[in-house]
């Protein structure tokens, strides 16, 4: 049975306040589940096309800052001018929902921003990949080898003293 847009609309709002409220209480681990679950009711918009994309829009004057960023971040491509103001608007505040709507601006600006491909359309038989992890969810063994190589002065001989 096909969910209908609007109850993944509700899905993708509910999962959005309940993993910023998780981690508000430091609990990252089921914070991380609810965002597993607000990108899965994403997707399954997504594989709407963008009548499953414009179903997310309404989200954009949801009563919550921390629903709208996130819309906003996820509909960057599809409806640039309008995520573009929300997430404009929620950087000029203090804390993590602005300092998140800033980041997503600079990805945009950047050109690193991946969170809904153009090329990756609807229909598609291929499965979507979540987008790379950010610098400050990069697991610290993603070394380049001479980082992993060198050592303290501490590894050579006679240089523990000092």
């Amino acid at each position: 049975m096909v969910k209908s847009l609007e109850k993944l609309v509700e899905e993708f709002a509910h999962h959005v306040q309940a993993q910023n409220e998780e981690i508000f209480k430091g609990d990252a681990r089921t914070g991380n589940k609810h965002a597993k679950k607000a990108l899965a009711a994403f997707m399954q918009l997504r594989s709407h096309g963008n009548v499953g994309r414009d179903a997310l829009a309404v989200l954009f004057s949801h009563p919550r800052m921390d629903v709208r960023v996130m819309a906003a971040v996820f509909l960057l491509r599809h409806r640039t001018a309008e995520a573009k103001a929300v997430l404009e608007e929620a950087a000029k505040g203090q804390g993590l929902v602005p300092f998140g709507a800033s980041e997503a601006l600079k990805r945009w600006a950047e050109g690193t921003w991946a969170l809904d491909p153009a090329e990756d359309g609807a229909g598609s038989s291929e499965e979507p990949r979540p987008a790379p992890p950010s610098k400050r969810s990069r697991p610290r063994t993603e070394r380049t080898a001479a980082d992993r190589r060198r050592g303290s002065k501490r590894d050579k001989p006679g240089g523990s003293h000092g």
